[in-house]
């Protein structure tokens, strides 16, 4: 039976092969399981981040992710809310559809 493609190589695998390959196997092989960090934290973290940049292409993502690693609906909007103070309102507010989309795929 065929392996079902990763996330990295369904999203640019035939276009980047190897950065796809460092994605499913650096990134979120060894980066992700690093013990210091819950998934959870990481989550938090990486969401913080990429709203702080506004990278709203990986927003989504990630969004969805920190939900699966159990940061709750309440938590995800309460760091948006803080960040608005560090990152700049425009970050933030573009950032609450997109957790807005997230929480009702989530189904919360």
């Amino acid at each position: 039976m065929p392996e079902k493609p990763s996330n990295g190589r369904k999203a640019f695998g035939h276009i980047a092969p190897a950065l796809a390959d460092y994605t499913d196997n650096v990134l979120f092989g060894d980066v992700w399981e690093r013990p210091g960090l819950s998934p959870r934290d990481r989550s938090l973290i990486t969401v913080a981040s990429l709203i702080s940049l506004y990278r709203v292409n990986e927003i989504p993502f990630h969004m969805k992710k920190a939900l699966e690693n159990g940061l709750t609906k309440d938590e995800l909007i309460e760091a948006i809310t803080h960040l608005a103070f560090y990152a700049g309102w425009p970050t933030a507010s573009s950032a609450l559809p997109i957790a807005q989309r997230a929480i009702e795929e989530a189904g919360l």
